[in-house]
């Protein structure tokens, strides 16, 4: 669940450099030889290596990269298995390179979005955090009894201590079970199919899985890989678990006789206008290309999706601080009242 992977921005920079030396005229064993001295991580250094010692034993680019399970993406091996098949090495490393590079430019601008209102939540609790700590020195240098804002029974350094410590085990409690039920297909087709019910949020998903697997559908079918394993690796290529789940239905559909685009429609998944064009480049015969105009289209739309989403995410986090903060003026405007009507009764002899 938890095994270690090739990281996105050392994969983009390996296509890159194999692509660039292959096209060079550089033999393979000595591309991959000169990209594992090249590389600082240590991991893929060690599996570059092995991978080198395999080719020159006489195994193929992706019989080696293959052995190494789990570490590689499954589309680079099958990009890679297709490519080497078709004398096309250089071309398709060079567009998983632009592939996985855009996937990085769209990650930035999605942790950019993000900052402002991550940035204010993480005040909000260490704010939280020092009023319960100042309100409880307040409480122990005064020997009254402290203040406690939350109704938790929190004050003191303890009590910012547990707060902290709540939402630390919170958040990581999520991570955990997320990583847990994304660990299986079914678990990533739920989870994911439930995401994709949530306004904005599906949109901007639906969005990227069409745009990956309009780029993914039409660089395997350029490679001249076979429809049924074009469409499973293009739909392996979208990452999100509802398109990877409606694989083998997609291309049962195709396989039985069915048009692309009645298969693609049967699946729910994909948007109308989406459909229509595929219908349309059907009957021309030029699905591939009409997806690779089409992949550009929906990352631009997918991209206003994500801005959409964070400034959802920025007003759901301001409006979350807000109704925190007045129900903390309502627990202090509670408190100083009890505090008076005690007052008030200890001085009428109540």
């Amino acid at each position: 669940m938890f095994g270690s992977t090739i990281s996105m921005k050392r994969l983009a920079l390996l296509c890159r450099s194999l692509s660039t030396a292959l096209h060079s005229g550089v033999p393979v064993v000595r591309s991959f030889e000169l990209a594992a001295k090249k590389s600082l991580d240590g991991r893929l250094r060690r599996v570059l290596g092995d991978v080198v010692t395999q080719l020159k034993s006489g195994e193929d680019v992706a019989t080696a990269l293959k052995s190494h399970e789990g570490y590689f993406p499954t589309l680079t091996v099958d990009m890679v298995n297709v490519a080497e098949h078709t004398g096309a090495l250089p071309e398709v490393l060079r567009a998983l390179a632009e592939h996985y590079e855009n996937n990085l430019r769209l990650r930035r601008d999605f942790l950019g979005l993000i900052a402002l209102p991550v940035i204010q939540l993480t005040a909000a609790i260490f704010v939280i955090a020092g009023l319960i700590w100042v309100l409880g020195l307040i409480a122990g240098s005064s020997g009254s009894e402290p203040l406690d804002v939350l109704g938790f029974g929190l004050s003191g350094t303890q009590g910012a201590l547990m707060w902290l410590a709540g939402w630390a085990m919170g958040l990581a409690a999520v991570y955990i079970a997320y990583r847990l039920v994304a660990s299986s297909l079914q678990g990533r087709k739920a989870v994911h199919q439930a995401l994709m019910a949530i306004p904005v949020v599906g949109g901007c998903m639906r969005s990227f899985a069409v745009a990956r697997f309009s780029w993914a559908y039409h660089l395997t079918q350029q490679a001249g890989m076979p429809v049924d394993e074009s469409l499973n690796a293009s739909l392996r290529a979208t990452a999100n678990g509802a398109f990877v789940g409606r694989a083998p239905q997609i291309i049962d559909d195709v396989m039985e006789g069915e048009l692309l685009t009645d298969a693609l429609a049967n699946s729910h998944l994909f948007p109308e206008e989406f459909i229509e064009t595929v219908h349309v480049a059907e009957t021309s015969g030029t699905v591939p290309e009409a997806l690779h105009r089409l992949s550009p289209q929906f990352e631009d739309q997918a991209r206003r999706s994500l801005r959409a989403l964070a400034i959802m995410a920025g007003w759901a986090v301001w409006m979350g601080v807000a109704a925190f903060i007045v129900f903390l003026i309502f627990r202090v405007v509670l408190w100083y009242t009890g505090m008076l009507s005690g007052f008030v009764d200890e001085a009428m002899g109540v």
